[in-house]
């Protein structure tokens, strides 16, 4: 069984956007700093890395299935450049209302990716920037890292809060090992 690192996308792998706005155009997909020495960090490390981002613009209209799918093509493209491996990007296209099953805090694309991919969810993290994310990661057994908003106050119930996606990897390897 593979460990993994489930990723949050917006505000953990990019700058998110103010609220009830979304990436729809690749222009406005802007890596947050240390992302990709974070993410290489992890595959040394022998986790499968997932993305696993609730996408509820396409439910809005804001943009299609195939051109979500080409903004993470071209992400996924320009973090291997900097040796930066994701092995699969999950989504959940719905909206909030009726609820589904991948939707997070509901743990569906966590387990439909660890079932792919061979992942053990004990061993896994989930790191995401919102309640939704530490509540999915919990849903599906894994341990949670919860990044936060400068100025932001850690509170909740994730295992470890950090400032960025590389505060957090480096914490989770320095708690591994």
């Amino acid at each position: 069984m593979n460990r993994g690192a489930f990723l949050d996308r917006d505000g953990v792998i990019n700058r998110k956007l103010p609220e009830g706005q979304y990436v729809t155009r690749w222009e406005e997909m802007q890596f947050l700093p240390g992302v990709a020495r974070a993410i290489a960090s992890l595959k040394r490390a022998g986790f499968r890395v997932i993305v696993v981002s609730n996408q509820r613009c396409v439910a809005k209209g804001l943009l299609s299935l195939r051109d979500l799918d080409l903004i993470h093509q071209r992400m996924l493209a320009e973090l291997a450049a900097a040796e930066a491996v994701i092995d699969e990007v999950y989504c959940c296209p719905h909206e909030k209302h009726p609820p589904c099953g991948c939707r997070k805090p509901e743990p569906g694309m966590l387990l439909s990716a660890a079932q792919a991919h061979e992942i053990d969810l004990a061993a896994s993290w989930m790191i995401g920037d919102s309640d939704s994310d530490v509540e999915a990661g919990k849903n599906a057994g894994c341990k949670t890292a919860r990044i936060l908003d400068s100025g932001e106050v850690a509170s909740g119930t994730a295992d470890l809060f950090a400032g960025s996606l590389f505060e957090a990897v480096q914490e989770i390897l320095r708690a591994e090992s």
